[in-house]
This record gives C-alpha cells, structure tokens and sequence, in this order.
C-alpha cells in the first residue's frame, strides 16, 4: 500500500507524520474523490484502520482516526482496544482516546475517570465528561463520595499498585474546592455532593465560631442569622455547632450564643446551661461588653448629615458634581451580602464613595435595574466617567477585585477594571509596609486586625470597627450601624492617604512613593521611566535590627512546625535550609504543639488555631502568618521576624518535598542507565509538557550555573554505590525508597555540561544543576547573607534544580 520509493529516510518530518501523509495520499488515490460515509469501501478501510491502532504509535493515533472517520466505525472493536489500553495501565491513552472517538456513552465513567483521577490529571477528566451531563454529574457524585467523613483515598488507590499516584492532591478540602469550581461551571444543582456542601458549611461554621467567641467581632444578630441558615434542620451540622460552642471557655457567652439559637438546654455543658438559666430569669444580654469600647476603633470624622443615601437617577444628578470634580480623591469600596454556600460571589449591594468631608451610599440594587431604565443608565454614565477621568485619583483597598464584582453585578460596568485611570491600590502600597517593616522582638504574632483595618490601625492608630462586616446588606432600610461602617470603610481611604503622603518614610516606603500617590493630581513619570508607585513595590527597603533585635539564629539550627495550610511557606523554607515540619491533612492542630514542645520547635500557623496553640508553647514561639501573603512574602517575614540568618550554603540543603537533608550523588551515565532499565527511555515525553522538555535541552552548557557572588555548585554529599541500591529495577534504595525516576527529562540527561544528579534518600526526588539555585538566591537577596559583592565563599551543599 505505501510507496517504498517514498520511504522515511530519518530526516525532516517524523515517521508518525511520514506514515499519516502516505495513509492520506494512499486512501485518496484508491477511494479518489472518497467513499461515501457508510459505503463498504469505507467500513472495510475502517475495520483495517482499527487493528492497526493497536499497533501504532501514539502520534498516530489522531491521524487514523481523521483519515478514517472511526468515529462513525462500528462502535464494539472500538470498545475493546479502549477497554485493552486500560487493562494494560495505559489510563491516559484509554481516556484520550475514548474522548476522540466519541465513546463516553459507552464506557464506565468511573472506572475512567478514578486512575487518572488518582493521578492527578483531573483537566483530562474534566475534557472527557465535557458536553455529558449525566457523566459530570456521575463524576461529582464520585468525587463528592471521596468527601465524606472518614473515607481513606488509599483504599481507592490499592487497586492500582503500579501506577505512580498523588495521593497529597486528593485531600478532602482539595477535592471539595475542585467539586465546587465544576459544580458552579456546569451549573449543576449542588444537592449532587452533599458532603462537600456540608464541608463548606462546616468551614462558615467554625469561622463564624471564631469571629464571634474569639475576635467578638460580629453582632449578635448578623450571628445568629447566618449559623442558622448554615445548620438548618440538618442533625449532623448543629451536632457540630454544639461542639465548636463547646470547646470555648466562655461560658457566658456561649450561653448567649445558645439563647439566640434556641439550642435546648439539655445539649449543652453543664456550665453553660447554668449561664443560659441565669439568663433567661435575669433577662440580661451578653451583648453590652461587645458595644462597649467604640473609642478603641477608628471614627468617621464628618457630622451624620454628610452621609448621603443615593438610590435613585435623581439622587445622582443631584450630586453628579461633587462626585465628578476634577483633580480630587475619592475613596470607593464596595459591600455585599455574606454568602457561605456554593454558588460564586453573590451581587454587590452598596457602593460607597468617599470624597473630602462627604461620603455617598449608592444602593446597586435600586441603580442596577430594571436594565435600561433611566437610574441604571445614570449610574453608567456617572461610574464610568468617574473610572476613566485620570485626574479624579481613586483609592481602594484590592480595587481590581472590587471593581470585578462591581461588573459581575452590573453587567454594563463589565468592563470597569480595563477602564480605570489615575488609581492608587492601597493593598499593594501596605504590602511593601509588611515586608519592610520587620515586627518588634518580643511580639509573636497576635491575630489581631488584618487587611484594611490593620493598614488602619499602623497609620492613623486604630482598627475599623467590623461588627457590622457581616451583616445582610440586602436588607433595606439599612441600619444606622450599617450606614456609618459603610462609610467609615471608603473615608479612612482618604485618611490613610493622606497620612502616607505626608509621611512616607515613618512607614517605611520609598521617597518615590509620595509622589506616586500624588500621580492623580496630574503629575506623570516621564518618558521611558517607571512609575515611582510600581518602583517603590518593587525595591521594598530593609529596615536594619536595632540593638535590641533578637538573638541570630543560623537557618540550619532553626527548626519549625506548619499547619497544613502553609504548604506554600514549608517549600519556601526548606529551599533555604531550614527544618520543617508540616501537619498532615486533617490533622488534630494541637499535635502542632506538642511536637514543639517535644523537639523544640517554632509554630507557624493560620486562623483559628492561633490562640489555642500560643497559650500551649512559651512567649514567642508561635507565629500567626498572613495568609493575604504569598507564599515567599511569608518566608521572607518568618525569616526577619525571628532573625534567621540564611546564607549561599543553605539553599537548597533540604529537600524540598520531604525535608530530608541527606542526598546521594549519581554519575550522568548511572542516571541514564537507572532510567532505561526503568522503562523510561524517553523520560516523561510520552506524557509530559513538550515545552518543558525544549526548555531542558536549551539549557545546555560546560559548567554548571553559578549563584550570584560566584558561588557555583559542588555539594559534598557522597556517592551512590551498587550496595545503595535494593535493586535496580525498579531502582530502590536498600531502606524501600524508590528512586523517583519518571521525573527526569530527557532533555535533562542529554545535557552535553551537566554532570551529576542528586538524590533525596528520603522520599526518592531527584535534582539536578541548574539555573534554580540562582533564581531562589536572587529571590532571597534582601535576606540572603552574602548578596552579590559579598566576600563570602560559601557554597551551596545540594541540588540545584528540581523537575517540579
């Protein structure tokens, strides 16, 4: 059938696309113009094209199936070289196929879906139901079932003994984000996965706990109407609710807490419901004690009568001119209903403009609708000039995100964000405060304002008063608490404003920042120079430790402990040195603390557990970290706060994944060996990311990268020797860990500079030399001892580059 003639002479087009070029030239010559859909010509070619795909690379796979029409083939042989791929562990083939030819109908979602799933190829899962209701529902039936309380995933994952999993992405809080994002995408009813439902309740729950036992920052009404929408009638969520009211020591008020719910008296602790009796004879509240202190918080500085409540296109040409006057500041800010169940961000409620002396309530609801009425077409027009007019300087507080749910709410403004001019995000602007400003020795951290009322607080002296955060703003009338927090959330924008431009130094910002803030009043960069703003969040300064700084701790002597949501900040940590331990997924919080206590450890946590876990270690060894942070933000901070010394030697001494800090050197040519003996001659090509693999072969050279400073790489870690190995195939070391070879590139291993690989003998990874120790080094500059003109000559001890 094909022309020897023509054969492939190795060169140019590769054999797939050769051999896909002559099937077309061969089938257009014989069927010439081509055979009809259906026609016997074309069912025999059809029959004969489905035995050679059992036979055929995978790269010609697509090509047959074209060429072929095997979609329309018969379906049962089809079936069966799908079901025979499977068989032989070939998942992402069976899959990939099964989607080409049109066959989810026919085949077992769960049974196609759960090993790739287990693999951590949930976008392949999602391509192959894509257009199948009834599968995306079987599919987020299955993945809410992994949700439930109790289940263990490697009961799941023994059926597939051979194939490598990761298991670490299909904890129950993952998989439950994963579930909602498909759940609001396909717009299915979330009644399809009642244990993650249940799960976010859980969470809304514990977070309300927590802003009203610990912060007693949320009022008792706003409370109590969001936990009760949450529990429901639902048995096993109030079984739960009386536990997280149970585990706080306040007895009174829980007891509140337990009035205003109507919880029965014999489901509580004894102490509790002794308060509860006592309140229900004496008729007091729990209250007073929270509505006491409004000194403590930061007060709207202009009279009641200044806050104007617009709601309607005459109420907006009424005060279209102070609201448009050009070369002013006004604060914006934007408040909503809380929403704690599926669903996506709920619509926007209020919008708040704060100007000099006045601040204007913009009811959404009463401008938004109905759609091309004459107050929505006002509100348009009037939001829209403001957004673009650059010499109106707009303040916000994580504006983009404001400004995406102000679209979300009102599809006219849509495109809001793309059209703002002349703004200053006070969001970036405290981030360079935070990194700048290392915190005072002594303090450990308390879990006190964050966000905006934390900018509040460093700037002009107190906190916002949040009580009224979580309130139901679609309620109307609003209350009069509700309208002065409102207020008070876009005013102090202008205040904090002010402050920082006068004083930019006192918060540790750049001298360029002043005038960066000033850039609404007309003033411009000039050409070809960076905006001073952009420059300022760009070369945060580092404050110098006073006298009184604490003690230096070199990183390797430095030793940690995590809550599992801090795995970002664990990574960071490790690549620098120092020990890390991380709490498993649903691990009790309070084993934190007694591994600290035990091995002398710091605690680095999030949230909720704060307080507990400070009041179980001594005076500065508990951290609470700022998750608005990302994740080398957090590292960065950890290090100042505790004054780590971290030098060239103590990058990359740890392995990042395990924490292991012991690794054994292979030579390039035991590499490649280990790897084809493997059954990976070609590295991950078969299923890995192309791009990536270019990338590897670019990166060639006769040396390895060096660090800035000169600090090149030659750790002191000693050689894999033949009694290292329990065997070879599969390459495992004499302690059972498997040499985790599948991560290796093939361009990698045909580095012409590349000379050795590193392996963790804890957990398998391997390293390799590359351009990674110089990215980690320059990421770290501001706390890395020895920065380029150092005289240091330290070296770094361990692998370079990782394939992860």
């Amino acid at each position: 059938m094909l022309d020897s003639s023509r054969g492939w002479r190795g060169k140019g087009p590769s054999l797939e696309a050769w051999v896909a070029r002559e099937l077309k030239r061969c089938l257009q010559a014989q069927l010439c113009p081509g055979p009809a859909r259906g026609s016997p010509g074309l069912k025999q070619l059809q029959a004969r094209a489905v035995k050679l795909l059992a036979e055929s690379p995978p790269g010609l796979v697509e090509p047959l199936v074209s060429i072929f029409q095997l979609q329309d083939a018969d379906r049962s042989p089809l079936l069966a070289h799908v079901h025979r791929l499977h068989q032989e562990g070939k998942f992402k083939e069976a899959i990939v196929l099964g989607a080409k030819l049109r066959l989810q109908a026919d085949l077992d979602v769960e049974k196609m879906c759960i090993p790739l799933l287990l693999q951590d190829k949930a976008d392949l899962v999602e391509r192959y139901v894509d257009g199948f209701p009834d599968l995306q529902r079987r599919l987020l039936a299955l993945m809410d079932s992994w949700c439930q309380p109790g289940f263990d995933i490697r009961v799941v994952a023994r059926r597939y003994p051979q194939t490598t999993l990761r298991l670490e992405r299909l904890s129950p809080r993952a998989l439950g984000r994963q579930v909602l994002r498909l759940l609001e995408q396909h717009g299915l009813d979330p009644d399809l996965c009642p244990n993650v439902v249940n799960q976010q309740r859980l969470a809304a729950l514990r977070y309300l706990c927590y802003k009203r036992l610990v912060e007693r920052s949320v009022s008792r009404e706003s409370w109590a109407e969001h936990v009760q929408g949450l529990a429901g009638q639902d048995q096993w969520l109030q079984e739960q609710l009386l536990q997280l009211l149970a585990s706080h020591d306040d007895a009174a008020l829980v007891a509140q807490c337990a009035l205003d719910l109507l919880l029965p008296e014999e489901r509580l602790p004894a102490s509790v419901a002794a308060e509860l009796r006592q309140l229900r004879i004496q008729e007091r509240t729990a209250e007073a004690p929270l509505e006491d202190g409004k000194d403590d918080y930061y007060q709207l500085p202009i009279p009641r009568e200044h806050l104007h409540f617009l709601a309607s296109w005459e109420d907006l040409a009424r005060h279209q001119e102070e609201l448009l006057q050009p070369g002013q500041v006004v604060g914006m800010d934007l408040e909503w209903r809380p929403s704690f169940g599926a669903g996506g961000r709920p619509r926007a409620s209020l919008m708040q403009v704060a100007v000099e002396g006045r601040v204007f309530l913009l009811d959404l609801p009463r401008l938004s609708s109905p759609a091309g009425g004459q107050a929505p077409q006002a509100f348009f027009r009037l939001v829209s000039r403001l957004l673009t007019d650059p010499s109106i300087t707009k303040l916000g507080y994580g504006l983009a995100g404001d400004l995406r749910s102000l679209g979300a709410s009102c599809p006219a403004l849509a495109q809001a964000e793309k059209q703002l001019r002349g703004s200053v995000d006070l969001l970036q602007v405290h981030r360079q405060m935070r990194a700048a400003d290392r915190p005072a020795p002594g303090v450990d951290g308390a879990a006190g304002p964050r966000g905006l009322s934390l900018l509040v607080q460093q700037v002009l002296g107190k906190p916002l008063d949040k009580m009224q955060q979580l309130s139901n703003w679609d309620r109307r009338p609003l209350c009069e608490g509700q309208l002065v927090y409102a207020a008070a959330d876009a005013y102090c924008l202008l205040e904090v404003y002010w402050a920082l431009c006068r004083e930019p130094a006192r918060f540790h910002l750049s001298g360029d920042l002043a005038r960066s803030l000033r850039l609404g009043r007309g003033e411009r960069a000039g050409p070809g120079e960076l905006p001073p703003l952009q420059k300022a969040l760009t070369s945060p300064q580092q404050v110098p430790a006073g006298e009184d700084a604490a003690p230096e701790v070199p990183a390797r002597a430095f030793r940690v402990v995590c809550d599992s949501m801090l795995q970002g900040l664990a990574r960071r940590l490790r690549c620098l040195g120092i020990d890390v331990l991380v709490l498993a997924t649903g691990e009790d919080h309070r084993r934190a603390a007694e591994v600290a206590r035990q091995e002398g450890r710091v605690i680095l946590t999030s949230g909720l557990p704060y307080h507990k876990l400070r009041a179980q270690v001594g005076a500065g060894r508990c951290l609470s970290v700022d998750c608005s942070l990302k994740a080398r933000q957090q590292a960065t901070a950890v290090i100042r706060h505790f004054n780590v010394r971290v030098t060239h030697s103590d990058i990359f001494s740890r392995c990042q994944a395990c924490n292991c800090h012991q690794y054994l050197k292979v030579s390039k040519d035991v590499m490649k060996q280990l790897v084809w003996l493997s059954g990976h001659p070609e590295g991950p090509s078969g299923t890995g990311d192309k791009a990536a693999q270019i990338e590897d072969e670019r990166e060639t050279g006769s040396a390895p990268e060096e660090a800035p400073g000169g600090c090149t790489y030659e750790p002191s870690c000693r050689w894999l020797e033949e009694e290292d190995l329990q065997s070879r195939v599969p390459a495992t070391l004499g302690d059972g860990t498997r040499l985790q070879l599948s991560g290796v590139p093939a361009g990698v291993l045909r580095r012409p500079g590349l000379r050795h690989f590193y392996c963790c003998t804890g957990c398998g990874k391997v390293f390799w030399e590359g351009s990674h120790l110089g990215r980690v080094a320059e990421n770290f500059r501001e706390v890395l001892e020895g920065v380029p003109g150092s005289h240091e000559p330290s070296r770094a001890p361990s692998p370079a580059s990782s394939p992860s």
